[in-house]
């Protein structure tokens, strides 16, 4: 299994690039904003060919880079249905401006191809077999993908802006919700092998165990509370 990861942006958002091994096609999760050189220099470097661009959700941190990055592949978007009008409306889906010289230069809109994730889906792509688990609470749309254990590599978890090392995502912006995102927690983190691998949309790379034990949020979930809780620091949008 190749993960190669990097971050990218004005937040630091995490872009993953995901494939079997070297020399074959892959999956590229996250491609936000200015992450487009760093993409094509992972592909470079590790001989990839991608077949698809998955956003674990619609804030323009983790989309900024997709229609160049699809459009020079030639490849399709994935994202889930509720989130699909932030590809064309960032603004709105942030209720504030993005700010263009934090931003610097956006190329705003949908990919030529765009494809709706569900629940539950399996996505079977450049050899990989990666579920989708609909997680909201950061947006209504946000969704994490897994990857079953192969051998002597663990599970692993791309919980986009659910579950941070030490921290969740944040739901003050349109369509967060902190009842949700515990609601989340509970349903697609808590049911997973400690040994479970967590590379998140920021931060560093966690483990199910390590965050069950210190994670204040899911340590209250596990507890059984879904109260108001105390509100997420802020890390990316």
């Amino acid at each position: 299994m190749l993960i190669a990861g990097f971050p990218a942006g004005a937040w630091g958002t995490n872009c993953y690039v995901v494939a079997p091994a070297a020399g074959e096609e892959c999956v590229i999760i996250d491609p936000g904003h200015q992450a487009a050189r760093g993409v094509e220099e992972t592909l470079a470097k590790h001989r990839l060919k991608p077949v698809a661009v998955l956003l674990t959700h619609g804030h323009i941190d983790h989309l900024a880079s997709v229609v160049p990055v699809c459009g020079a592949h030639d490849v399709p978007a994935w994202i889930h249905p509720e989130d699909r009008y932030m590809m064309s409306d960032p603004e709105k889906a942030l209720g504030i401006s993005i700010g263009q010289p934090l931003m610097g230069e956006l190329t705003i809109g949908e990919p030529d191809d765009v494809k709706e994730l569900t629940d539950g889906a399996g996505l079977h792509l450049a050899g990989l077999e990666l579920t989708v688990a609909h997680a909201p609470g950061h947006t209504k749309g946000s969704v994490t993908f897994r990857l079953p254990e192969t051998g002597d590599v663990p599970t692993v978890l791309f919980s986009g802006d659910l579950l941070f090392a030490g921290s969740i995502g944040r739901t003050d912006l349109p369509g967060g919700s902190h009842a949700e995102i515990l609601e989340s927690l509970a349903r697609v983190c808590l049911p997973l092998e400690d040994s479970t691998v967590v590379l998140s949309g920021h931060g560093p790379q966690t483990t199910i165990g390590r965050e069950r034990t210190a994670n204040p949020f899911l340590r209250e979930v596990a507890a059984g509370g879904l109260g108001a809780g105390t509100t997420a620091p802020r890390r990316g949008m």
